[in-house]
């Protein structure tokens, strides 16, 4: 009886809307977004950096919500712009140079519910992304790239959906 129950709970709580099983919280009233283009406006400038995080924070906003996409006005409106995005040593070897580089990134994100304007919300996100200093920056970017953008894009869709 008791697996019943948690059965019959599972099912009334993951269709009401406001309860998803991967940590997504989307009021029920919004029922369209809008990914405004990702600005650069950091001194080092990695051109396939902006179009990449936009397309796939949309693409993870369809993926794992209800919301549907629109380009005219839209329930909620994510934009934002890179700040940062510099190259730093992270760590010495015995000996002479550096062991370790660090590619540090920065994304200000601004996510407006137009229903609900004060609950609009400006939030940094900064990563940190070790790589060896044998590499030369174009090599780390490469080798780097698919991780920068994971990370950024999940960082990003956590300040808008999930409810810690």
């Amino acid at each position: 009886m008791k697996i019943a129950g948690f059965i019959l709970a599972v099912v009334l709580l993951s269709s009401c809307g406001w309860y998803r099983f991967k940590d997504v919280s989307v009021d029920p009233k919004l029922k369209t977004f809008k990914v405004i283009y990702f600005e650069n406006k950091a001194r080092y400038i990695n051109p396939q950096l902006t179009p990449k995080i936009t397309d796939k924070l949309r693409q993870k906003i369809i993926a794992q919500t209800k919301l549907s996409p629109t380009t005219g006005e839209a329930n909620l409106e994510i934009s934002g712009y890179i700040n940062e995005y510099s190259f730093t040593t992270s760590g010495l070897s015995t000996g002479s140079g550096a062991s370790t580089n660090r590619l540090n990134i920065g994304v200000t994100v601004e996510i407006k519910n137009n229903l609900e304007p004060d609950k609009t919300i400006q939030a940094t996100i900064t990563r940190n992304f070790d790589f060896a200093a044998s590499l030369s920056t174009t090599q780390a970017e490469a080798k780097l790239g698919d991780e920068i953008i994971k990370n950024v894009v999940d960082e990003i869709f956590n300040k808008i959906f999930s409810n810690w």
